[in-house]
């Protein structure tokens, strides 16, 4: 499925320039993908009782348009890339003017750390259920585990 949720640039997204700042789109980004979990029951008292929580190898931001103060925008999320275990993601986020012209486009390569052990792990089946049940982008492609074989 896709998720998409609608928000509006706030002053606190602002930079010099007047316009949204470099990492105010990541901080949607990632409100977005919380968000997104939280509809489907992984919730932050979840994470904290798996004592798991997501580690970013890699962050690209590709900026289109310019948002402003007070502009309404949508933020999307597709997964781009899927482990077989879910231990490793490429997912995308897109931030749409209210008159869709594409923003920008954050992509993050990531995985799943176990905050006791330190070590990538493989999530919970609820939260791999989520990452798989996400849109696909039309550049998916099969990633392999992160998960060590010791």
């Amino acid at each position: 499925m896709a998720y998409e949720e609608t928000f509006h640039v706030s002053w606190a997204h602002l930079d010099g320039n007047a316009h949204m700042a470099n990492t105010s789109f990541m901080a949607v980004a990632v409100d977005c993908r919380f968000h997104y979990f939280a509809t489907r029951g992984v919730t932050p008292a979840e994470f904290a009782k798996w004592r798991i929580g997501p580690v970013v190898k890699r962050d690209e931001v590709d900026y289109f348009r310019e948002l402003q103060l007070l502009q309404p925008a949508t933020v999307s999320l597709r997964v781009a890339g899927l482990a077989p275990d879910a231990s490793r993601f490429r997912i995308v986020n897109e931030i749409r003017r209210a008159d869709g012209e594409l923003a920008a486009r954050v992509t993050s390569l990531g995985g799943w750390l176990d905050l006791g052990a330190r070590r990538l792990v493989a999530p919970p089946e609820p939260l791999a259920a989520a990452l798989r049940d996400l849109e696909r982008t039309p550049d998916y492609a099969d990633l392999e585990s992160s998960v060590r074989k010791d």
